[in-house]
């Protein structure tokens, strides 16, 4: 049964990523066929195939050389393909509508299709260079959250999600990230997941990324959760760099900071290639066996894990969303979680929870709709 769901997974997969490409790479020829009439077929073909096949190559574990490659080529591919197809799609629509309605005669069909495709390159090109531009800019985010039971004396917890270091133009940002959170003077600092993506050996820079995260002043420290992306293979080499870099993991742990609040971390509940042994624990008691004396903040990378909580916990801090980062994705993620940006709060019984849309990228470097951020959270 399992061969057969395997099977038939495969299937709909193949069906959908194949047909998807062939539907672009049939539109996109239809347009440049008009002003190049003598494109030669093969060519296009081998090239459309390079970058259709380099989004499943960029996922296996091939000599870091190339993989580097395949992760460039697929990373703007992606975006370029998602954009290709949604103007291709309401051009295509327009055009069946026009000449349902007679508005367009079929001597004039391929004058259409020539100005539709050039409309359609043209916004994709548009809206693809503004997000690889608004990418580059981190945003601060501002919350004041008041905690029950608790004279915090404005305390400022600073937080960022999602860096995905190895991932295409994840290093672009670092010093000014850097410089921003510093700037906010920050009690703690928490990187709530993702740091990495996937494959530590993918850090261009480890040495000069190390550097600049020791460069972080935080009043009581810098810490950290893993979320699904900071697993697999080179976990120890994750783990080192973390150490290295001056940065409290906190494994299902807490630490007690300033005597004030009690920081927990957690494990990411699904991570892509494991932990090598550690599993999520329940860590319930303990959570609220400590909350008794002091207010509990919670690391948890993925905000589909907040129900797992309940008035033992005090604010809970996310990220794993990105908030959908490139539109029409936020419509998905908004569908998919009970919050899947902003602050919310069920009732006032309930854990406040502050989810950010991440400080960083992954796969394509675009923001579009959506921005890199620094969240500051001001507690008292």
């Amino acid at each position: 049964m399992g061969i057969i769901r395997i099977i038939l997974a495969l299937i709909i997969f193949i069906s959908i990523y194949g047909g998807g490409h062939y539907y672009i790479a049939r539109r996109l020829f239809q347009f440049l066929s008009q002003p190049f009439p003598h494109l030669n077929v093969k060519i296009y073909i081998v090239i459309f195939v390079i970058f259709a096949l380099s989004i499943i190559l960029g996922f296996l574990h091939l000599p870091i050389a190339i993989t580097r490659i395949f992760h460039y080529i697929s990373a703007y591919w992606i975006g370029i393909l998602m954009y290709l197809t949604i103007f291709f799609i309401a051009a295509d629509i327009l055009i069946l509508l026009g000449r349902i309605t007679n508005i367009i005669q079929i001597s004039m069909f391929n004058n259409i299709r020539l100005y539709t495709g050039l409309a359609v390159v043209l916004l994709t090109i548009g809206i693809i260079t503004y997000g690889i531009i608004n990418a580059n800019h981190i945003k601060i985010v501002n919350y004041r959250i008041e905690l029950k039971d608790a004279s915090l004396n404005d305390f400022k917890i600073v937080f960022i999600s999602d860096l995905h270091l190895g991932d295409v133009k994840s290093e672009r940002n670092l010093e000014s990230m850097v410089q921003k959170i510093n700037s906010l003077n920050p009690d703690i600092v928490c990187f709530v997941g993702d740091i990495f993506n996937d494959d530590f050996l993918l850090i261009q820079n480890p040495d000069r990324a190390r550097d600049l995260f020791r460069n972080i002043n935080a009043a009581h420290g810098v810490y950290a959760c893993l979320g699904n992306h900071d697993g697999g293979r080179t976990i120890n080499q994750m783990k080192s760099f973390l150490i290295k870099s001056n940065i409290k993991l906190l494994n299902d742990e807490y630490v007690i900071i300033d005597e004030r609040i009690a920081l927990f971390g957690r494990l990411d509940a699904r991570p892509i290639g494991g932990f090598e042994g550690l599993r999520r624990q329940d860590i319930l008691q303990t959570i609220t066996s400590v909350g008794a004396d002091m207010p509990v903040i919670v690391m948890e990378h993925n905000p589909a894990n907040i129900k797992e909580y309940s008035q033992e916990v005090d604010l809970i801090i996310a990220g794993h969303t990105h908030a959908g980062q490139m539109f029409p994705g936020r419509l998905f993620t908004k569908a998919m979680f009970t919050v899947d940006y902003g602050h919310y709060q069920k009732d006032a019984y309930s854990p406040h929870v502050v989810v950010t849309s991440g400080v960083g990228t992954w796969r394509p470097p675009m923001r579009i709709g959506t921005n890199n951020e620094i969240v500051c959270v001001t507690v008292r």
